[in-house]
């Protein structure tokens, strides 16, 4: 009888410590399932319910596709999660969002961090168009041509359709003295045209500043990268002492660069306190950060008449600085509407290899405008010649000079 009594003993426990494990086990496999399958078992953040996204119809196309496609052995299964997740970034529509693989993740890092051989333009999309922001000065884009607001169509033998901007950039970059082709649409023309531009290291030039013999003194400023700041301060000193009260800033064809940079340049023509810009993070809690002029304002006893020149290709930083002067009555803006890219972006490793480039913010105007959704649309337009590109007549430029000439 106590044999019988110890073996039932042995028996329960044996099986309550299979229960254990067996629970335990659903446990351990529910918690280490695939971050992508969690998700629809998490709470709302919003109402506390469960999310109702359902993940059956990945899972089945995930099946057909190993089951059915020819080339399925070709792809690995972490190469079908990279793709997965790029198709999750392209699902929220915005250009300036995008995954990076780890070839494209250091690919990227290699053009942020290094010199390059190109052709010389700022690109951006469009209307879902590949589209040109801006040529550089003197470079084989602006030697050939090349117009802010070009439609790229091709590069190469490949369409444009669906490509994205790093991808694009990555194909029209190469070593220098090779060629490469780009079929364009340029509003007015018949059809597209094709042009061969010969790749060359691009130098980006970033200030030039002249007085000029009528007394107006004009300060171009190409982009708002790393060294616009000192040179602007220098420039802006030597307007200064010229005792010109005329200044011209051309922005026309910037594409852009350092929001410090547009700052701190706008500080120059503003009291302490006044907004320049602000971030706007929409619905995700966060609240909207603001940037204030840090008080330089050169010009408080020495009053200024000032135009900024804009154009099709002015953007991102170049619409923070032209906006807040505008909005502030500092300046007039003379030329065409601007670009309309008025976006941040956040780098966000998510793996050792790979990378996400999301838009976090969207930038405001002192008066609340969104740059991404209006750009700015100038106090006096201008159209621009066709011959303004290569240096002839400049319709915007004298325009300017006639508002400096006459501004009370």
């Amino acid at each position: 009888m106590a044999y019988s009594i110890k073996k039932v003993k042995f028996v329960s426990l044996s099986l309550l410590l299979l229960g254990s494990f067996f629970f335990l086990g659903i446990y351990v496999g529910f918690n280490n399932r695939p971050e992508i399958e969690k998700i629809t078992g998490i709470a709302n953040k919003d109402g506390g319910a469960l999310a109702e996204t359902d993940f059956e119809p990945f899972w089945k196309v995930w099946n057909i596709i190993n089951e059915k496609s020819p080339s399925a052995h070709e792809v690995t299964d972490q190469e079908k999660v990279w793709g997965s997740i790029s198709g999750l970034v392209g699902s929220l529509n915005d250009p300036y969002s995008e995954f990076f693989n780890p070839k494209e993740s250091k690919d990227f890092a290699d053009t942020v961090n290094s010199s390059f051989d190109g052709v010389g333009m700022d690109i951006g999309i469009k209307d879902k168009l590949l589209t040109v922001i801006a040529p550089l000065k003197d470079t084989p884009a602006y030697r050939a041509g090349i117009k802010s607001g070009e439609v790229i169509l091709n590069i190469d033998n490949a369409s444009t359709a669906d490509m994205s901007i790093d991808e694009a950039i990555s194909k029209m970059r190469g070593p220098k003295g090779t060629t490469v082709r780009l079929t364009i649409f340029r509003s007015g023309e018949d059809k597209p045209l094709e042009i061969s531009i010969v790749r060359d290291t691009i130098a980006i030039p970033t200030l030039d500043e002249k007085m000029r013999s009528d007394g107006v003194y004009v300060i171009s400023l190409y982009n708002f990268g790393a060294t616009a700041t000192q040179l602007f301060n220098t420039a802006i000193h030597d307007f200064k002492a010229s005792a010109s009260t005329k200044l011209i800033l051309d922005l026309r064809g910037n594409p852009g660069g350092f929001l410090d940079a547009a700052v701190d340049i706008s500080s120059w023509f503003l009291p302490s306190g006044d907004v320049i810009v602000s971030e706007d993070f929409g619905s995700v809690g966060i609240p909207a950060k603001i940037y204030r002029s840090k008080g330089y304002d050169f010009f408080k006893d020495h009053p200024i008449s000032m135009v900024i020149l804009v154009d099709g290709g002015s953007a991102s930083a170049a619409e923070i600085l032209s906006g807040a002067l505008q909005e502030h009555h500092v300046a007039t803006l003379v030329g065409e509407k601007t670009y309309g890219k008025g976006s941040v972006q956040e780098l966000i490793p998510v793996t050792d290899t790979t990378t996400l480039k999301l838009t976090i913010a969207k930038w405001l105007t002192p008066n609340g405008v969104s740059i991404s959704a209006h750009g700015l649309t100038p106090d006096v337009v201008v159209k621009a010649g066709e011959k303004d590109v290569i240096g002839g007549a400049d319709a915007q430029m004298d325009k300017a000079i006639e508002i400096v000439n006459n501004k009370k």
